[in-house]
């Protein structure tokens, strides 16, 4: 059975799109009728939506629907990666975060590295790109987000926590597996992938593979 989640996004896409490019009244009234839909099977399967999350994820974008992308920063030390604790739910994580307008992914990297961890750092390369809903990330965001992730060098010692965090820490690969990590924002394949690229001077960027061919109305 096909992700519903999948499915329901797929569908706003194809509504919101259509609102907008859509020039025929009647088209637009088609793709409006769409929409609610989406928003009536979102709040039927979605545990406790709120109005406000329901908003972001229908009305935040215009014009053709594309990915959101998460940035985070894999920042190494004597061959230890920097992660940072939450303040909130009290897990750790790469620093990062949403792709800001006017920045690109690698200054988002550097930005949300000095925000969480008080240091800036120099960004080397791109360790690998992948699509969250391909991967097995707990979903907590309504939105089809892709997550960059790249291999940093620090600046700066200076380590400290920043407004959304309250500590920040190199670990080992061995202690970083064993932490309360953020499924959310990173999972142990993750922690894996960016140890093995730090020990590979020549490692190609990963990506999600495809698992079948376009045809025209569609992958699959």
């Amino acid at each position: 059975m096909e992700d519903v989640n999948l499915l329901i996004q797929q569908l706003q896409a194809i509504a919101q799109s259509g609102m907008h490019y859509g020039k025929d009244v009647f088209d637009r009234e088609r793709y409006e009728q769409l929409e609610r839909i989406s928003k009536k099977l979102t709040a039927q399967l979605v545990d406790n939506p709120t109005r406000e999350n329901l908003t972001l994820f229908f009305d935040s974008d215009v014009g053709y629907v594309t990915p959101k992308v998460d940035v985070r920063a894999a920042t190494f030390k004597d061959d230890k990666i920097l992660l940072v604790e939450e303040k909130r739910e009290q897990v750790w994580s790469l620093p990062g975060g949403w792709a800001d307008i006017g920045f690109s992914p690698a200054e988002i990297a550097d930005k949300e590295t000095f925000e969480e961890a008080g240091i800036n750092v120099d960004v080397k390369r791109l360790v690998g790109i992948k699509d969250m809903q391909k991967n097995p990330y707990h979903k907590h965001n309504l939105s089809y987000i892709y997550k960059l992730f790249f291999e940093c060098e620090p600046l700066e010692d200076d380590l400290r926590g920043g407004v959304e965090t309250s500590n920040a820490k190199y670990f080992t690969k061995e202690e970083a597996m064993n932490l309360n990590l953020s499924v959310g924002r990173n999972i142990p394949e993750d922690i894996e992938m960016l140890f093995a690229a730090h020990a590979d001077p020549n490692w190609n960027a990963y990506f999600d593979q495809v698992d079948t061919h376009y045809n025209g109305h569609g992958l699959g």
